[in-house]
């Protein structure tokens, strides 16, 4: 009999991605010494160390009281104003709702927030057509509510529910994506700031509202191409704070961003990272292209359908760097470019197909004739798309 093997995954306890709690452990440990300031109730550090966490200080060491000395790294790349709208949203205990494209990293915003905030960022429910009211109140457990009837301990909350008893933040991924009626479960939570359990009035707990602990507030995210899906009424908007997280606009932080992404990613998976700095270059500058309709020297550019968002960029360049590790072969990367680009814009529309082949015979071609090396050899793919 052939031995089993036990995966590490589960031998050692690893994960595929760490939570930014975990990740940044240390950091979330240094800014609460760091910055003794006044913190809102239930804050684990103080809005301006919330700030920082999220920013990073640009490589600069802060010194703590003890004498500790750390730089923190920058988690998110935008305009620090935005960050710091947000901060002072949930500092007034206000619901925020993070809007945008796909792939502008609005979750990892709310997830370093609420991690930043009450030091966890699990108290999620992922919003769908098939989620429930009672995902964002509460449940039974229903061997218990048989054998005693409705009591606390039969109670199973929410993570919403968990969040209020607790004074920390929510989150709602996607919460335009939610039916209307379970959209308005959240108007008088964020209004009353309590939550009505009919089930215990009258039982041996007694009172049957659950109140909000100082601190709870709620974090939101909602895809701007999602907006027609359950449009959110006008009560619920006007209980939110709305910020919009648009896309990167410098070339070179978008592609040092995907840089160290797709890094990570291959070393996961036990591999280098080995895509040339100037194939990194191409791509992004590709993905911006078609992002916004316009090239980089002005040219017209027709968008196609798809987002072609950071997101995207990164499981591109992860696919190429995975692809040069564990089926290169001496193969030149650049080669695979063309269709992973392909693979992306065609998921939505199929005339998208045409659009990028427009996009070859225009800026592609255009920088080809000015005598660009990389861009000849693209230029000189333009078969690989069919």
């Amino acid at each position: 009999m052939r031995e089993r093997t036990v995966p590490a995954a589960r031998a050692g306890g690893a994960r595929q991605v760490e939570l930014p709690e975990d990740r940044f452990a240390a950091e979330l440990a240094f800014l609460a010494s760091y910055d003794n300031g006044p913190r809102p109730p239930g804050w684990r550090l103080t809005p301006r160390a919330v700030v920082l966490f999220v920013c990073g200080t640009d490589g600069e060491q802060l010194r703590a009281p003890d004498g500790g000395k750390l730089a923190v790294s920058r988690k998110f790349v935008g305009e620090r104003s935005l960050v710091e709208r947000c901060v002072v949203t949930l500092a007034g205990e206000r619901g925020l709702l993070l809007v945008g494209e796909p792939g502008t990293a609005k979750s990892m915003l709310s997830e370093l927030l609420s991690a930043a905030v009450c030091g966890t960022s699990t108290l999620t429910v992922q919003g769908t057509a098939g989620t429930t009211e009672d995902q964002l109140r509460y449940g039974w457990n229903y061997a218990m509510l048989l054998a005693k009837g409705p009591s606390r301990d039969a109670l199973v909350p929410s993570p919403v529910l968990r969040a209020m008893t607790r004074g920390a933040v929510a989150r709602i991924e996607e919460v335009t994506r939610c039916l209307p009626e379970v959209q308005d479960a959240l108007v008088s939570l964020l209004s009353e700031r309590r939550m009505s359990v009919p089930e215990l009035a009258g039982g041996k707990d007694g009172d049957s509202t659950v109140h909000a602990a100082p601190g709870f507030t709620l974090i939101a995210t909602a895809n701007l191409r999602d907006k027609g899906v359950s449009e959110m009424s006008a009560a619920l908007k006007r209980r939110f704070n709305f910020e919009t997280v648009g896309p990167i606009d410098d070339l070179d932080a978008e592609t040092a961003l995907v840089r160290s992404q797709a890094t990570a990613a291959l070393v996961r998976g036990g591999a280098e990272f080995s895509v040339d700095d100037t194939v990194l270059e191409a791509l992004i500058t590709a993905f911006r292209d078609l992002r916004t309709g316009r090239s980089a020297e002005g040219w017209e550019v027709e968008r196609p359908s798809t987002v072609m968002s950071t997101a995207e960029a990164v499981q591109v360049a992860t696919a190429m760097g995975l692809g040069a590790a564990y089926l290169g072969d001496g193969r030149d990367v650049l080669r695979m470019l063309p269709g992973h680009l392909l693979g992306t814009v065609q998921k939505d529309d199929p005339a998208d197909h045409a659009r990028l082949l427009g996009y070859w015979d225009g800026p592609i071609r255009r920088r080809a004739e000015a005598g660009a090396p990389l861009w000849r050899t693209l230029w000189e793919l333009r078969d690989e798309l069919g």
